[in-house]
């Protein structure tokens, strides 16, 4: 399940790419399928050590093109061990919601982009995560969960403080909201209820077959209860001024 389009982010053969926050490796095993030279970050080893023997299966069955590469790095992403201007693309997808400082994550996302360089940035969107929220406090109330609740505008703005260009804004995954409303309603951790059973086994079908009628379903609700919101971003050639982080 991918929340970002990367036909639209432009991602090309040989792109140097880091995943922040790549967690069990969704978006990090369709970069490596398009050609791109890919760094999947996560503090999470346990999960990075699942995505590495993915990433070296992919290799071994020729699902990527030759000269790809893809290695997994733990770390934090308050503090990017890497150089000014090293990625050509940088990727950090429902992650931001979780970071007390925010704003420290996004300037560290903006360094390490080359200028020219494009990122997309996606976080829960305002509507749905706030239906979640007002249904269950378990929802997020728990350790490393959701800290705090984006209206877009907001992060448009904490992005472009930091020196980035806004060059497109979307939203995916219409289809989890209800999923994730009713989740909420019969417990989170619920997961033999009926009803959320039946949910997620449509979600898991639509996935692996992608029919024409959910796949259009969702393209007409993303606007209105899309899950996510989806920023797609240019770091300016030329420097601008930016503002310290939060």
């Amino acid at each position: 399940m991918l929340t970002v389009d990367f036909d639209r982010l432009g991602v090309k053969p040989g792109d140097k790419v880091i995943d922040i926050g790549a967690g069990a490796g969704r978006h990090s095993f369709e970069l490596y399928r398009r050609g791109a030279d890919v760094i999947a970050f996560d503090q999470n080893a346990d999960e990075l050590a699942d995505v590495e023997k993915m990433f070296v299966a992919m290799a071994e069955v020729g699902e990527v093109p030759a000269g790809a590469s893809a290695r997994v790095e733990v770390g934090d992403a308050l503090n990017l061990p890497y150089e000014d201007a090293t990625f050509d693309v940088v990727l950090i997808s429902e992650v931001l919601e979780h970071v007390p400082r925010d704003g420290r994550a996004i300037a560290e996302l903006t360094r390490i982009l080359k200028p020219g360089g494009v990122a997309a940035v996606t976080v829960p969107r305002w509507l749905p995560e706030k239906i979640c929220w007002a249904l269950s406090d378990a929802y997020h109330e728990v350790e490393g969960g959701h800290v705090r609740i984006y209206r877009a505008d907001e992060l448009a703005e904490k992005l472009t403080a930091a020196g980035l260009e806004v060059r497109g804004r979307d939203h995916a995954h219409a289809l989890h909201s209800p999923y994730w409303w009713l989740k909420c309603a019969v417990g989170v951790e619920n997961n033999d209820h009926p009803l959320a059973k039946a949910y997620h086994q449509v979600l898991v079908w639509d996935m692996m077959k992608a029919p024409w009628l959910t796949r259009t379903a969702e393209k007409v609700l993303n606007p209105v209860v899309g899950k996510s919101v989806v920023f797609y971003l240019e770091k300016p050639r030329e420097p601008s001024v930016v503002k310290a982080p939060r």
